[in-house]
């Protein structure tokens, strides 16, 4: 095609386009969606654009909810620091939080014009603000003193935030170098998320196979396809399934988890399995074979501490009281485990704006923190709460509104139960503060995840954050 009639069409289509945005509204709402486009006074900066909110998903059984994400974003920032701009760690846990306007989440269809929402006002939140949630970690911090003799392990649940061992890592390092420890801790015998720690390789009749080519996995925080009836899922809420695979030999499997720094030093292989399960291990390899059931391995030290990275992806947290008591208690009490970690809540906010969904989730989280108390009486219990998230609206970054107001709710759900909390978001400087971590290349283009350089200076916070509670 002539350059002057590609020139030619794209002058009609604007011309189209100017058109239809003169005759027709700047949106259209249908049942309870609304369809949005910028007017011409918008597009030629005549008027200031009206603020756009996801429509509220009101969630039909807050337990069952999961959001199932595909991907995180390359992670390609290697950097520690912020340029231009300094973000200073709030270790005080202040209990104050920025005035937020709540907009709501419609349009009126009859409008000629899009109109700004009207602000919705958030129920109140109180709670004692003087308290210092660290306090509620005393049985932890007793523990420490028996490093030296025996293992102390750490359990940190979270969502995709901490995939990749990301903020995990910052914490086991610090640990370890107070107390000692070595080793990664707990893996999944097939790890589908690669790892900053360990590269872990599986091999089956003499050939290396992807995760999804071994053994059948079943996921507590998966598609109910992949979901198990009894419960038996292991600590890690994952177990492979040994000889349950298309391919047949997958009762015979070998892992090479090759581990990467200080972790490389472990001295120990622990194999989490079913009695039928046989297994022998040499150097960073571990050879399997059986019908049977594998809930997890484990590179691990004698003593000193050791941290292990669970991430759920797409998790809300709300699947503890779904995972077999037994399991949990024993696990639990027999290798030590005296902090138990649980970041939760990020995935709930980008899809709803109703604070009755909100609240309705933290009750469930409050349930859940219960339940795991109850199977780990002897542990400390830590609540990390979301970071700051934001959306694009009209072309501009905005935070969720409902971030603060969880982050409340999960404090004060946190300080009634008597666990630690650490607010993510008012660290990281509250509402706002994703779109300043952004621009200087430590978050996502999504909005919502960190990059290596802000994941590790956010495990660095709480893990100096937990180490300054024992000196108070």
């Amino acid at each position: 095609m002539k350059p002057y009639k590609v020139l030619l069409f794209i002058a009609c289509v604007m011309l189209c386009l100017g058109a239809l945005c003169m005759v027709l509204p700047g949106s259209i709402t249908w049942s309870d969606k609304t369809l949005r486009w910028p007017t011409l006074a918008e597009v030629f900066d005549k008027e200031t654009s009206a603020l756009s909110l996801l429509d509220s998903d009101l969630l039909d059984d807050i337990s069952e909810y999961t959001i199932q994400t595909d991907s995180i974003p390359a992670d390609t920032i290697q950097t520690d620091s912020i340029q231009g701009e300094t973000i200073v760690p709030d270790t005080t846990q202040a209990d104050s939080i920025p005035a937020d306007s709540i907009q709501t989440d419609s349009i009126p269809a009859d409008s000629i014009q899009p109109e700004k929402p009207k602000p919705v006002e958030l129920p109140k939140v109180t709670m004692d603000s003087t308290t210092d949630s660290r306090i509620y970690m005393r049985a932890f911090y007793a523990s420490l003193d028996q490093a030296s003799t025996r293992r102390v392990r750490v359990l940190h649940y979270g969502d995709s935030q901490i995939e990749e061992d990301r903020m995990s890592q910052q914490i086991r390092e610090h640990l370890q170098k107070k107390y000692g420890g070595a080793g990664a801790g707990l893996l999944p015998l097939a790890q589908t998320i690669p790892s900053y720690t360990v590269t872990q390789r599986l091999h089956m009749n003499g050939r290396s196979i992807t995760p999804q080519q071994g053994p059948r996995r079943y996921m507590v925080y998966g598609l109910k396809r992949d979901q198990r009836a009894d419960g038996l899922y292991g600590v890690m809420g994952q177990v492979a399934m040994m000889n349950d695979s298309l391919v047949k030999g997958s009762e015979d499997i070998m892992a090479v988890c090759t581990p990467k720094g200080k972790a490389a030093q472990y001295t120990q292989w622990q194999v989490f399995a079913d009695n039928s399960i046989e297994y022998s291990t040499s150097g960073d390899t571990v050879r399997l074979h059986g019908h049977g059931a594998v809930y997890g391995l484990s590179q691990v030290s004698e003593t000193g501490v050791i941290v292990d990275n669970i991430p759920m992806r797409g998790c809300l947290g709300l699947v503890f009281t779904k995972m077999d008591r037994e399991q949990l208690t024993t696990f639990y009490r027999e290798q030590n485990v005296r902090l138990i970690i649980l970041q939760f809540g990020g995935n709930a906010i980008p899809f709803n704006q109703n604070p009755g969904t909100v609240q309705a989730i933290v009750k469930n989280l409050r349930g859940q923190v219960q339940y795991v108390r109850s199977c780990a009486p002897e542990a400390s219990i830590l609540f990390i709460g979301p970071s700051d998230m934001m959306r694009q609206v009209d072309g501009e970054w905005q935070s969720y509104p409902m971030v603060p107001y969880m982050d409340k709710l999960l404090q004060k759900m946190a300080l009634e139960e008597h666990i630690a909390y650490f607010s993510l978001f008012r660290w990281m400087g509250g509402s706002g503060s994703m779109k300043r971590w952004h621009e200087n290349g430590m978050a996502c283009d999504d909005g919502v995840h960190f990059y290596r350089g802000g994941a590790r200076k956010a495990g660095n916070a709480v893990a100096e954050w937990i180490l300054e509670g024992m000196e108070n």
